[in-house]
């Protein structure tokens, strides 16, 4: 991100300064200002604590290449969502969604209808180069069911994207390509959804992992209370 360089000019540090700072190398702090790599999030939260501004901040005074900062972001907000979407330029949006993590999943459950609960709940900036009419939030994966060892894989404790797809256009949108939180009444879970039973109105759920404890099984579609296409990760 570009406010990285001006973060730093106004703190009168260098790149290297920066990357012994938060613990990683030059060529990292490089990629991070170049916008060629995203940053996992416990380096955002060092970045931010360095520079004493919130992670919000940092994604909503970004700045184009040219480094003249956008004077008239548009944001869009819903009263009945507790995301907010910022347009920060051509093909950049900023998304801030709710972040459910894990202590508050349980919470999350017994407060699916109330939206003052999630507008309680704190934000976490992804940059998207489109964005449409959803609800967004974000969770917590809270183990390695889908942890692949692979760069495809969403170890514990990584931070996803939802994009909130109505269980009545799931079967429209339905991809094996994605990954998907599915918010049940009792749990949340995130899977690969390898297959769709219109006909018995069922779902697959797979596990990136093999390992014996993560079988695939079926869900009744109308057990699902809310379904998220994961859209984006923060890896920790």
């Amino acid at each position: 991100m570009f406010i990285l360089k001006l973060l730093r000019r106004k703190k009168n540090i260098s790149q290297t300064d920066l990357a012994e700072a938060i613990g990683v190398s030059l060529r990292t702090i490089q990629l991070y200002e170049k916008r060629e790599a995203n940053i996992p999030r416990k380096n955002l939260d060092k970045i931010a604590d360095f520079f004493n501004v919130s992670i919000s901040e940092l994604y909503a005074t970004e700045v184009n290449e040219i480094n003249i900062e956008y004077k008239k972001p548009i944001q869009k907000k819903s009263k009945e969502q507790a995301h907010k979407i910022i347009k920060l330029g051509p093909g950049k949006y900023l998304v801030q969604a709710p972040l459910i993590i894990a202590e508050k999943q349980i919470k999350y459950l017994e407060k699916l209808e109330d939206i003052l609960f999630l507008k309680q709940m704190p934000l976490i900036g992804f940059i998207l180069e489109n964005v449409s009419v959803s609800n967004y939030a974000a969770f917590e994966i809270t183990n390695n069911s889908m942890f692949s060892g692979d760069y495809n894989g969403l170890p514990n404790k990584t931070i996803v994207l939802g994009k909130g797809v109505s269980l009545k256009e799931f079967g429209k949108s339905f991809s094996t390509a994605d990954y998907w939180v599915i918010v049940l009444g009792n749990s949340i879970m995130c899977k690969q959804i390898t297959n769709y039973n219109k006909k018995e109105n069922t779902i697959t759920c797979h596990s990136l992992n093999i390992s014996p404890e993560f079988p695939d099984f079926t869900l009744n579609l109308k057990d699902v209370k809310l379904l998220f296409r994961v859209i984006k990760k923060q890896v920790n």
